[in-house]
């Protein structure tokens, strides 16, 4: 009985964090190709900047590491605790003010859904 909750509590949190990612990620995937492809048909090629890289990089890498979390959920929460973590100095970086409200919107959701899947897979991982 505890441990059929406790498989269905795991499952629960894994698609919670799947769907915070799925979504974060892609959101902010879509802005960021859509206002590089507005800068370039406004100024041409030298309106990419190495901030605008950077944000897509790890935005890459907070999709990565939710497609990651249907086979490996560990490595899944360590790539979105670093995506978290690299927006994190991202926003402290090149952003004007209010880096923690920023970092909020855009960073939290990825650290959210990393302690998600690791308590998860402790969950799964337990013994009855």
């Amino acid at each position: 009985m505890l441990d059929s909750k406790r498989h269905r509590l795991a499952r629960r949190m894994k698609w919670a964090a799947r769907i915070i990612g799925l979504v974060m990620a892609g959101f902010f995937l879509v802005v960021l190709i859509g206002e590089t492809v507005g800068e370039i048909l406004d100024e041409g090629r030298e309106a990419i900047e190495t901030a605008g890289i950077l944000l897509g990089i790890l935005q890459g890498l907070a999709l990565l590491g939710t497609i990651v979390s249907w086979w490996r959920e560990r490595l899944a929460s360590i790539l979105l605790a670093a995506a978290s973590i690299g927006l994190g100095i991202h926003i402290a970086e090149y952003a004007g003010r209010n880096h923690f409200l920023a970092w909020l919107v855009v960073g939290l959701p990825y650290l959210v859904a990393s302690i998600l899947f690791l308590i998860s897979s402790r969950l799964s991982r337990q013994d009855p």
